[in-house]
């Protein structure tokens, strides 16, 4: 190999991380799920991989968008893998998994569950996966991703897209 090239084999082996922008197989998928909740607590880590599969069963078509970002690590779920696409996201933080409504404000929310007094996101605390099969919490689901029902009909099957790896992060595990 002459002076100064790099050899692109050996560079693909040596990085595990996928870049921004990259498609993943489910296998990779799983992998660096796996891999971004590693340095959180395993309670976290099993609630958010239980919450995601729960979230994955309701959303065939469209995009799994995966975020690192500064505060946590984020899978958001979208009609396309724009960065502004998801209607709704699952964030593992030190403390606790937060399951996002990004256009929350707009929700008709009779039962009060809905946190936040923003314009636009709402959330809910995720105490356990079970809350996923609370048909109140269903039902909010379904009026979000109604949102963008005509672009989820025409996505492909769902897919793992990653969106934002960051470079700086805070501490994953509570001190």
């Amino acid at each position: 190999m002459k002076k100064g090239r790099s050899n692109r084999k050996a560079d693909a082996t040596v990085s595990r991380r996928p870049a921004r922008g990259t498609s993943l197989t489910a296998l990779e998928a799983e992998a660096e799920i796996r891999r971004l909740l590693a340095e959180h607590t395993p309670e976290i880590a099993r609630l958010m991989t239980a919450a995601r599969r729960k979230l994955r069963a309701r959303v065939a078509r469209g995009f799994e968008l995966l975020y690192d970002n500064y505060n946590g690590v984020g899978i958001g779920y979208g009609a396309t893998h724009k960065y502004s696409a998801p209607v709704v996201s699952l964030v593992a933080f030190p403390r606790w998994v937060t399951l996002f409504f990004l256009y929350g404000g707009t929700l008709d929310d009779p039962h009060g569950l809905l946190e936040g007094t923003g314009r636009r996101v709402r959330s809910i605390r995720l105490a356990s996966a079970d809350v996923l099969d609370d048909p109140r919490v269903g039902a909010l689901l379904e009026q979000a991703l109604r949102r963008d029902e005509a672009a989820f009909a025409m996505a492909p099957r769902l897919s793992t897209y990653v969106q934002l790896i960051a470079r700086a992060r805070r501490p994953r595990a509570p001190a």
